[in-house]
């Protein structure tokens, strides 16, 4: 790759195109955070032209392609859109392909931090369009989903799992699986089953040539109550995408893997919530996004964004009003927990982790 295709990332971008584009554009060992929510499948065309038929065309091909899963090229080259796989199985891989493309960019002290959430099955299956959430008056597509294997109806795919699964399987290492609780969620029809109410945010590292995984993480800089459990409503939605982070969800999970000055890259930046808030946390963030209306908005919100560079001096309310003294010092940490600086002074204690 020629230095001139390499993305500048000397200060935050959004950058309108296919993260699969984009993400080929990076320099080896730039990037000290990835956080992101790519579409989750088969709920939303956000606006983009996607080609229904493309199953039918992946089976015309060879009829042996029944069990086989394209490439993303391919799939990208008879427009398909990334979320609108025919299975589920295509959507995982995609995913996986995508987050190894990112590999090589991605610092040996880096972190991923991945937002997906998970979808219930039906043969006949609702696609909404411009993202929207709940269950509006907004028309639908209605879409036949072949039956097989763990596709039934009624089902709960489990794609959050699978798609850390193959992670795994690629010596990705899953250090936490934090489960956002959303009190708020609009209200379902179904009277057979909980309302799913939650989703899962995964954090991966990469796994060394030799030994334990070694990352940056600034342990000071997580919630107050330190649990992989948390609780945050659903809040609106920008530009008419609706699937939008919290800045409440997202912040520690910046400041705790990304060192100020650090580069924070948002593959499916959407509106621009992660690009932003890692500007003004002092970060520098840098988003790709196909659509070009969201890219626009954020890129507006970009330019209006300020830096704090005292944002990380302040700790989380939960824990800025306990009385006891706090003393951090975790540059780094392992994959079994241990570090160089191996306690944490809490007080007059002293505790290991």
């Amino acid at each position: 790759m020629s230095q001139s295709k390499q993305i500048d990332l000397s200060r935050s971008a959004m950058l309108q195109g296919d993260a699969f584009d984009l993400a080929q554009q990076l320099p080896p060992n730039s990037i000290d955070l990835i956080l992101t929510s790519p579409p989750y499948w088969g709920l939303r065309d956000y606006e983009g032209e996607h080609n229904w038929d493309i199953f039918a065309e992946w089976l015309n091909e060879d009829p042996d392609n029944k069990s086989l899963i394209p490439s993303y090229a391919w799939y990208r080259q008879h427009g398909g859109l990334l979320g609108l796989e025919p299975l589920p199985e295509w959507y995982i891989h995609n995913i996986v392909t995508l987050i190894e493309l990112l590999r090589s960019a991605l610092k040996q002290s880096g972190s991923i931090w991945l937002n997906i959430g998970d979808t219930y099955f039906a043969r006949w299956s609702s696609i909404r369009s411009k993202g929207r959430q709940g269950l509006g008056d907004d028309s639908r597509l209605r879409r036949k989903t072949p039956m097989g294997g763990f596709r039934q109806e009624k089902q709960l795919l489990l794609i959050p799992s699978r798609v850390a699964i193959a992670l795994q399987e690629h010596k990705w290492i899953l250090r936490n699986d934090v489960i956002w609780y959303k009190p708020n969620v609009p209200p379902r029809p179904e009277k057979d089953r909980l309302a799913l109410t939650h989703e899962h945010f995964f954090h991966f590292v990469k796994k060394p040539k030799e030994g334990r995984a070694k990352y940056y993480y600034n342990f000071s800089q997580v919630e107050g109550c330190n649990h992989d459990v948390m609780e945050l409503n659903v809040k609106g939605g920008k530009a008419g995408n609706s699937a939008t982070f919290s800045d409440d969800l997202i912040a520690p999970r910046l400041t705790s893997s990304c060192p100020v000055g650090g580069v924070v890259l948002d593959p499916f930046a959407g509106t621009g919530t992660t690009v932003v808030l890692a500007q003004r946390l002092s970060r520098i963030g840098i988003g790709f996004e196909a659509n070009k209306k969201y890219a626009n908005y954020a890129n507006r919100q970009l330019a209006q964004a300020t830096p704090d560079m005292f944002a990380d001096q302040v700790l989380p309310a939960t824990r800025r009003n306990k009385k006891k003294k706090i003393a951090h010092k975790l540059p780094t940490i392992d994959q079994e927990g241990q570090s160089e600086q191996r306690h944490i002074t809490i007080g007059s204690r002293r505790r290991r982790r």
